[in-house]
């Protein structure tokens, strides 16, 4: 039988009743691998989960759960003390899936599993937000924010990435622009924002590429404003991409200083944060992250 490097498997606790995903693990495990499994319950257990992994030797802490629960775990590891930490591996069991979707994680749960087990580990980026919170994917603020953070978890749950879309088409006449300023490395910005976004990885809110040239292992961040003039050209601007759409500003740089003359919020891959002011940079080869060896996010 195969020698298999040990794995810690953080399950989201929505996900803790999947009969198929219980039948996956099963059949790893017949076959040698050695995979625990700890389910989370409320905020806090994935870093207590990831400390227990650190503490056990293993080499792969596994995120199984949507964009929100990769992130929790991904920081978790990024913010662990010592040398020498475990791998992430992804297991996309979310709604939307944003990041896992733009790695091309397989969709299937065998081989994601297998990919996150015995994958080839790679460095990646990662991000933080005023010293303190990071994100994996993507920051996003203005109307998209509050769309992804105020749709129904029913409606999530029957459509998926498509509510946020429906939810939003709702919710237009609660649509208004943020004045900010925006500051990088030789990027300067300062306007009525309608939708921000702030990415390592691509695409956020159910599939839409708000930085659809983003990498995860360059030590850069993509940035990309729908400004406030007319919202319907950036909306089609996001289908067609145009290169010259004056309604959308792309830039890129190691860090971004957000700044508004009102509370705003960003949705850092799920977790919602409310300030005047924001300074994100990017944390080079954070961690190391097992991924696909055609990952269109690796340069």
């Amino acid at each position: 039988m195969a020698n298999y490097p040990a794995s810690l498997l953080i399950l989201n606790g929505k996900n803790a009743g999947d009969d198929t995903l219980r039948e996956a693990i099963t059949l790893l495990r017949d076959e040698g691998m050695d995979i625990q499994v700890r389910v989370t319950w409320e905020k806090g257990d994935a870093e207590r989960y990831v400390a227990e992994a650190i503490e056990l030797g293993v080499e792969t802490v596994i995120a199984g759960g949507g964009d929100g629960t990769i992130n929790e775990v991904a920081t978790a590891l990024v913010k662990s003390a010592g040398e020498t930490k475990p791998a992430l591996g992804i297991l996309p069991l979310g709604t939307a899936n944003d990041f896992a979707t733009s790695a091309a994680i397989p969709e299937t749960l065998d081989k994601a599993l297998q990919l996150a087990i015995v994958g080839k580990a790679v460095p990646v980026d990662t991000a933080e937000v005023n010293g303190e919170t990071c994100f994996i994917n993507m920051a996003t603020g203005g109307f998209g924010t509050r769309i992804t953070t105020e749709t129904p978890e029913k409606l999530k749950a029957a459509l998926g990435g498509v509510s946020y879309v429906i939810h939003g088409l709702m919710r237009m006449d609660t649509l208004k622009p943020d004045r900010c300023e925006i500051k990088g490395e030789n990027f300067h910005w300062q306007g009525d924002a309608l939708v921000i976004g702030i990415g390592n990885g691509r695409q956020a809110g159910g599939g839409q590429q708000l930085c659809p040239e983003a990498l995860i292992n360059d030590g850069l961040l993509h940035l990309r404003i729908f400004t406030g003039d007319e919202i319907l050209p950036a909306l089609f601007t996001t289908l067609t991409q145009p290169d010259d759409n004056p309604h959308v500003v792309d830039g890129k740089s190691a860090w971004f200083e957000v700044s508004a003359p009102h509370d705003i919020t960003f949705n850092l891959d799920g977790e919602p944060l409310s300030g005047q002011h924001f300074s994100i940079k990017v944390l080079p080869a954070a961690l190391q992250c097992r991924l696909p060896p055609d990952c269109p996010l690796l340069r």
